[in-house]
């Protein structure tokens, strides 16, 4: 077995894992007492598939400007560099269920979306490089396995 790693995903065996899943991957407190809480919000299967770059992209945007509509204790969504999933990290403790909920309910809004959210050259570093289709097609193929979410592994 290898050393353990100060990366919590470089312990995970993303062999075992079984996509798509959420999962609880790290919780921290803070010097000051506040608690936060990341999540492995994964789509795609490990070294199996992966998300194209525009559709990472899109989500990115998407995800993190409408999950602020249903709760204020969202810090951030960013991207897997893998290319497979993404990171929720949240203020505070949170039950499991309200986090599959604040997930549902933001990839409904991305499918409700009629454009990506600061896809332009003046708010995003690469504002060519979205698209709202490929976006909704993941998050409606996410939603579809919502049973399986809290299967990590097979």
């Amino acid at each position: 077995m290898p050393e353990r790693m100060n990366v919590e995903s470089f312990n995970l065996d993303h062999r075992t894992v079984a996509a798509p899943y959420v999962r609880l991957a790290d919780t921290k407190t803070l010097p000051a007492g506040d608690v936060i809480e990341k999540y492995d919000v994964r789509f795609t299967q490990p070294n199996v598939a992966h998300l194209e770059m525009p559709v990472v992209h899109s989500i990115e945007h998407l995800f993190a400007e409408k999950s602020r509509n249903h709760s204020d204790r969202v810090i951030d969504f960013s991207p897997m560099g893998c290319q497979t999933g993404f990171y929720l990290i949240l203020q505070g403790s949170w039950d499991y269920d309200d986090v599959l909920a604040l997930v549902a309910d933001t990839l409904e809004d991305v499918l409700a979306a009629d454009e990506v959210p600061a896809a332009n050259e003046v708010q995003c570093g690469w504002g060519a490089n979205h698209t709202l289709a490929g976006a909704q097609d993941a998050a409606r193929a996410f939603l579809a396995q919502r049973e399986s979410w809290s299967q990590v592994t097979a």
